[in-house]
């Protein structure tokens, strides 16, 4: 059995939505198990209330030390100018531990994100996202061109061979993640959980 983590923060709800969609992709693979979690939030209650941040999440807060049972674990994070958010990154600051013990070296690691704008950093935050799971060792895994939306004009949309992605909007062009762009997470999802599972067989193909 393949064991993946979709590991994600959300404040709103799209990263979530786009995590459920990932946890699709990865269960299409036989001899694969998700779990879908969460970072914690950092942001007081009162705050996060009054900010409208999405509290009630379905799925649990996961710890550290735990990425170490996987096999392959799938990030998700939105954008904070252009890297990731800093719960995200509180999250991966307290797995010096796992570097110590060389843990997570071998694993499949990949991201997928989201932003407000067309080109509000989804590249520059999946890529830098990449050096932190570089240095645990773990294996690179983005989206490749064999998903053909990636070169599609058909809609404004997220997603690109790092990694999947959507774009919110703001205000009176707010949306939730678009059917395409859900597509492209279901599509990186299988892509990652083949490759672990070709990866736990020892190199027999997928």
């Amino acid at each position: 059995m393949v064991d993946i983590l979709i590991l994600y923060y959300s404040s709103y709800g799209h990263v979530e939505q786009m995590a459920y969609a990932e946890a699709e992709g990865t269960e299409r693979v036989k001899g694969v198990r998700t779990v879908v979690k969460r970072v914690a939030e950092l942001v007081p209650p009162e705050v996060a209330k009054s900010a409208g941040i999405k509290l009630d999440q379905r799925a649990p807060v996961a710890e550290p030390g735990e990425l170490a049972k996987y096999d392959a674990v799938i990030f998700g994070t939105p954008t904070r100018f252009g890297n990731m958010a800093a719960q995200m990154r509180n999250f991966l600051d307290q797995t010096g531990g796992l570097w110590a013990q060389g843990a997570l070296v071998g694993k499949i690691g990949s991201v997928f994100c989201c932003t407000a704008s067309q080109h509000g950093g989804q590249e520059t935050t999946i890529t830098s996202f990449h050096l932190t799971l570089l240095h645990h060792g773990m294996i690179i895994v983005g989206t490749p061109y064999t998903h053909r939306d990636l070169a599609s004009i058909r809609e404004v949309s997220g997603g690109s061979p790092y990694g999947a992605s959507s774009i919110t909007g703001a205000d009176a062009e707010h949306r939730m993640p678009t059917a395409m762009e859900l597509g492209t997470c279901r599509f990186q999802g299988e892509h990652v959980a083949k490759l672990a599972r070709r990866l736990v067989a020892g190199g027999t193909s997928a």
